[in-house]
């Protein structure tokens, strides 16, 4: 059976109207000021910077953004495709599986956006919950249960990847026949280096962006279509016949 594994990045949302970080118009580039708002040190150091960053997720189109083609396509392949296939995301939206794909199926390496942990006592709710605070005027919404700082749950710069979810990644990057990374720079370590691990235990390399990346040259194949009608054609070649 093949194991086709998909690496997604911040290109593969940009079609559902949530911008990417890296590319030519990216966020980072357009206000580079704006890293400090998903850094841990500056969020939790600085209480407007937490202001900033919660009026960031209030306004942001994440929450309101739909699955689009690419998403959808690999849901599909799940479905009908004649191997295993397994996500590794980059991105923290929630898009692969509101498209369909089981979330059994999906690892966050840098976490969700959908919900808030407090980095005093771990507790969970969701940034629904957090948001509906902050429109009714909580500029900074402290944890309900002991009152800390409240940060969405993803992996701020600054903070480690979970070790578990990691080690399941490099795990599927090393078993897969297929490694297909789409719409990320590859340059966010140690997330970008699962592509080499992918090469080097014989996966065959698929680079999809619209930029070139530092595993171009391990790729055995690269697409720089846009991701909208490339992963869908790409994808048919593992359904089915």
């Amino acid at each position: 059976m093949t194991l086709v594994a998909i690496f997604s990045g911040a290109g593969i949302s940009t079609d559902s109207g949530i911008p990417d970080y890296r590319g030519p118009n990216g966020v980072w580039r357009r206000d580079p000021a704006a890293e400090k708002l998903v850094t841990y040190d500056s969020y939790m150091n600085d209480p407007e910077i937490r202001r900033r960053s919660w009026r960031m997720r209030r306004d942001s189109p994440a929450f309101r953004a739909e699955p689009n083609v690419a998403h959808r396509a690999v849901a599909e392949l799940d479905r009908v495709g004649d191997g295993a296939v397994r996500v590794i995301t980059q991105n923290v939206d929630g898009l692969h599986q509101l498209a369909g794909t089981p979330a059994r199926k999906v690892l966050e390496l840098h976490g969700t956006a959908r919900a808030v942990v407090c980095t005093g006592c771990g507790a969970r709710s969701s940034m629904e919950e957090a948001l509906a605070r902050v429109e009714a005027g909580e500029d900074d919404p402290p944890c309900t249960v002991c009152g800390a700082v409240l940060k969405s749950a993803t992996v701020m710069f600054g903070q480690r990847l979970d070790p578990q979810v990691l080690g399941q990644a490099r795990s599927i990057a090393k078993a897969c026949d297929v490694f297909i990374a789409v719409g990320s720079t590859l340059q966010v370590q140690p997330a970008a280096s699962l592509a080499g691990i992918a090469a080097e235990h014989g996966a065959r390399l698929i680079v999809m962006n619209a930029e070139p990346t530092p595993y171009d040259e391990q790729a055995d194949e690269i697409i720089r279509e846009p991701i909208g009608t490339a992963l869908p054609t790409l994808l048919k070649r593992f359904h089915a016949s």
